[in-house]
């Protein structure tokens, strides 16, 4: 009998002590989590009446439902923690406006087709989507503007015209109204800038071009090859107001008139060309008998008020540099040839 005394435990609450929980308990039944082992002996001091389960319970919560995050955070995976890094970065995308940039090529420039487009190209490759380039250029046998454009990976149409002009201003002029009215015809909108082949930018400017909602204006840099110095045309702004411009010569310009504008220092949204009841006018570009360009010109200089000038700082900041390349691409007089191709006669 002794011996098998042994195998019994000397309490009888540590036996039925579970059972007795149990039973008298109408509560559901606890999932088997095992609180750690010092809870337990900190519950064996509890209130009289209690069971040790539910004295340890109160005191093992806060460190159970950190072991529950910490096990749902191990078993969320390398999937799920994509997916969450994905939608924090849809929060910080927004949609960017179109830039439609038009770009005139003169016909007696033996650079435009060449060097001077692929310069352009290179630059207007490194501006963040959406950018659709139009270019336009007179009839010609060479498809070297098509091939060129072809390897930019650039968005762009090509468009071509037939008239012959001698006029070299009146030729550009010609051009942008081309763009422009294929830009009406489609209904593309964005904001539409002027861009020479001789143009030199900053990349922040298509950052601020984007900003414009009806009109935007900036100062241009002049340089001309051979001089010390650079000529500043386009807007005095105080922050982002236009209270004035500045002029490289004003022709004995009466106070009524209109100053000059260089054409590549404003953008406007191509809507006012088909919508402009968008911008509170009564008329449009079919709608009277002006080209394209001189009506977009008339509407800007309407209201100084209505157009923003870019940078907001006073629009002291140059983002954009016009340089005045030669366009005869041979020497007036070229040095004379050697009179032998070896070299016999040079010392």
């Amino acid at each position: 009998m002794g011996f098998f005394t042994g195998f019994f435990p000397t309490s009888k609450s540590s036996i039925f002590s579970h059972y007795n929980h149990v039973v008298a308990s109408n509560k559901p039944e606890v999932p088997p989590v095992h609180p750690p082992v010092e809870t337990f002996q900190r519950a064996n001091t509890s209130r009289a009446g209690e069971t040790p389960l539910e004295a340890a319970l109160p005191e093992a919560m806060p460190q159970l439902e950190h072991l529950q995050r910490v096990k749902l955070s191990e078993e969320e995976g390398e999937e799920q923690q994509e997916e969450r890094r994905k939608e924090e970065e849809k929060l910080d995308l927004t949609p960017r406006k179109l830039v439609i940039i038009v770009t005139p090529t003169s016909t007696k420039d033996k650079f435009s087709q060449g060097v001077l487009l692929r310069r352009l190209a290179n630059t207007i490759g490194l501006v963040p989507p959406p950018l659709l380039w139009i270019v336009v250029e007179g009839q010609t046998e060479s498809d070297e503007a098509s091939r060129t454009l072809r390897k930019t990976g650039i968005m762009y149409r090509h468009l071509v015209f037939k008239e012959n002009f001698t006029d070299t201003e009146a030729e550009l002029d010609h051009q942008r109204n081309v763009a422009l009215k294929h830009i009406e015809h489609h209904r593309l909108s964005g904001i539409v800038h002027f861009a020479g082949l001789s143009n030199v930018y900053d990349l922040e400017f298509f950052n601020e071009l984007r900003k414009i909602e009806a009109f935007g204006t900036w100062p241009v840099a002049l340089l001309a090859a051979k001089r010390n110095k650079v000529t500043i045309e386009g807007p005095v702004c105080d922050y982002s107001q236009v209270i004035g411009w500045h002029l490289r010569k004003m022709n004995n310009e009466t106070e009524d008139s209109k100053p000059p504008i260089n054409i590549s220092s404003f953008g406007f949204n191509s809507s006012i060309l088909w919508d402009p009841e968008r911008w509170g006018r009564t008329s449009s570009v079919q709608s009277t008998s002006q080209s394209s360009i001189k009506f977009v010109k008339q509407v800007v200089l309407e209201d100084e008020t209505e157009i923003k000038g870019i940078p907001p700082n006073g629009c002291s900041k140059i983002m954009l540099w016009r340089l005045h390349l030669p366009t005869q691409t041979t020497p007036r007089n070229p040095p004379p040839l050697p009179s032998s191709i070896d070299g016999s006669n040079q010392r």
